[in-house]
């Protein structure tokens, strides 16, 4: 056994969600073998010295896209440039996307991002699987994915109408058959018939340029698809997990909702965190470019602001980065039209000190919440905890000696990821990582990398994660509708059957009107025709209605 699996980390900080102590870990072969003060450890232990950091669990990204296929090419962080960079920012697991075509076999995706990721992968990742159209062969993959495949999550897309929108009656099939395997279905909220009709627009106002994509899908489109996908869900009691919520309306949603007792989650991301929509009306149009993603940034300076304190007050749950990563001529596909910009951003590198720097060290939350937002909440959720997301005896050592007083500036030219920009270029942190351990290797090290492809590990999930499900499953146990015991009716009932003109019991059948909105009667009826009629006092008061 070499000093690379044996690791003491002496003097730091702990942090957890829950508290934070002064103590030392015993890591060996990859898993936390002990936490305490004066551990016994065997000789040949590597050490290091982490007095006056905080010892933090690694992070977990819950929203990547790497080297996805979209919008006619490809993101350019694969699995090994973006997980690679993952770890220098601090974060040691990434939950991508397997996102089928529509028609497409869930089950194949799901293998064709295993194959993609497997052999390049620098940390450990899991997956969602989008649900990107509805048949009974879909719900037969989600089960199976369920079951066999270590899924417990499930992505349904309320925009990108005619590729991959679900209509409202799809939603509720899949939520539906999320609650019955145990998944936790998510969202992308935003009316995607709106913005179709809305790009429609802006184009023939001769808007080319990115400041169509904002004005297209104005903010009051997420909110109402928000609360459109929280009626449904709520409606099948299934848990709702809120992916990249961008602005405050939307976030004013979830909020009231998980006030309301849903079991509702919001991820806002890096990007909504750490810089706005402004940016869309620069004058340089690559620059503008950079930042079109869906859902776009917001063009109100006082979104990420108010993101974070519904993020640090629980309003919020958890924080991804959506990195999806387009170069500059890539975005240039969309140079005489906004609806062909690639969408995405990166962040994956950047997370964790841009949610510091913007949330802990502008005090609006604490050390404590920081780890939640940034690893527990999505262990949690996503049914990993406590093997991630904690630093705790017999979790996996993922693991980050984190510097709470140390500066950086985020910049192109500096960061590991592949794109050519960075959306949050100048940006100075406060907050960066020194050390990150990866499965109980240290592959992060004073701004050195020693991560190689193919060392992270796929990482399976099992369904009906406590944390999401035990709200949902007490709900079924006693708040089922029951039927009303009564007496049957024994009275008479109405016939709608015709018989010789005329229905039974007495009275004519309202089918049978000799209305018409001419005036004429209908042949056969008594009644003279009139050109109008004049009501001039029908019960409740009077009126001069003309038909």
């Amino acid at each position: 056994m070499t000093s690379q699996t044996r690791i003491l980390i002496k003097g730091g900080k702990i942090v957890n969600d829950d508290c934070s102590r002064i103590t030392d870990v015993y890591i060996e072969d990859g898993i936390i073998k002990d936490v305490g003060l004066n551990l016994q450890v065997p000789g040949g232990v590597r050490v290091i010295d982490a007095t006056d950091k905080l010892v933090i669990p690694g992070g977990i990204d819950t929203h990547t896209h790497m080297e996805l296929a979209f919008m006619g090419t490809q993101a350019v962080d694969d699995f090994y440039i973006g997980t690679k960079a993952a770890l220098a920012g601090g974060t040691t697991m990434i939950l991508d996307f397997a996102i089928p075509q529509r028609g497409a076999s869930l089950l194949e995706a799901f293998d064709k991002w295993r194959s993609c990721a497997d052999p390049k992968a620098c940390c450990d990742y899991s997956l969602h699987i989008a649900v990107t159209w509805w048949s009974e062969k879909v719900k037969e993959d989600m089960e199976i994915l369920v079951q066999e495949k270590g899924i417990n999550s499930f992505k349904m897309f309320m925009a990108y109408k005619d590729v991959f929108m679900l209509r409202d009656h799809e939603l509720y099939a899949a939520f539906s058959q999320c609650k019955d395997i145990g998944a936790i279905a998510q969202v992308h909220a935003e009316n995607g018939d709106l913005i179709a009709e809305g790009a429609k627009k802006m184009l023939a106002m001769g808007i080319t340029g990115p400041e169509g994509h904002e004005l297209c899908r104005p903010e009051e489109v997420e909110a109402e698809a928000t609360q459109r996908a929280i009626t449904i869900a709520h409606s099948v009691n299934c848990p709702l997990y809120v992916v990249h919520v961008m602005s405050k309306s939307a976030a004013k949603v979830v909020a009231n909702s998980r006030r309301e007792g849903k079991v509702v989650f919001g991820e806002p991301i890096a990007a909504g965190l750490g810089t706005d929509g402004t940016h869309y009306w620069n004058k340089d149009w690559a620059h503008a470019a950079k930042f079109v993603m869906g859902p776009p940034l917001r063009p109100d300076p006082s979104t990420p602001g108010y993101l974070m304190d519904l993020l640090a007050n629980d309003d919020l749950s958890v924080t991804g980065t959506d990195n999806c990563t387009f170069s500059t001529c890539q975005k240039a596909l969309g140079k005489d039209d906004f609806t062909k910009i690639p969408n995405g951003v990166n962040g994956v590198e950047d997370r964790m000190s841009v949610i510091w720097e913007k949330g802990v060290y502008s005090g609006k939350m604490d050390e404590n919440r920081f780890v939640a937002v940034t690893s527990t909440n999505a262990a949690k959720i996503f049914n990993l905890y406590p093997r991630k997301g904690t630093i705790a005896k017999g979790s996996d050592a993922d693991i980050v000696v984190w510097d709470p007083i140390a500066t950086r500036t985020i910049s192109a030219k500096t960061h590991h990821q592949a794109v050519d920009y960075n959306i949050f270029e100048g940006m100075v942190c406060h907050g960066v990582p020194v050390v990150t351990i990866s499965r109980g290797r240290v592959v992060y090290e004073d701004g050195v990398l020693h991560a190689s492809p193919g060392e992270g590990r796929y990482i399976p999930r099992k369904p009906f994660s406590e944390f999401v499900y035990k709200r949902i499953q007490q709900r079924d146990m006693v708040s089922q509708p029951k039927p009303v015991e009564r007496e049957p009716y024994k009275g008479e009932v109405f016939s709608l059957a015709a018989k010789n003109g005329t229905s039974r019991p007495g009275g004519r059948g309202l089918h049978q009107s000799t209305f018409t909105l001419s005036g004429d009667a209908v042949e056969g009826s008594p009644s003279p025709p009139h050109s109008s009629k004049r009501v001039m006092a029908p019960p409740g008061g009077k009126s001069s209605i003309v038909f």
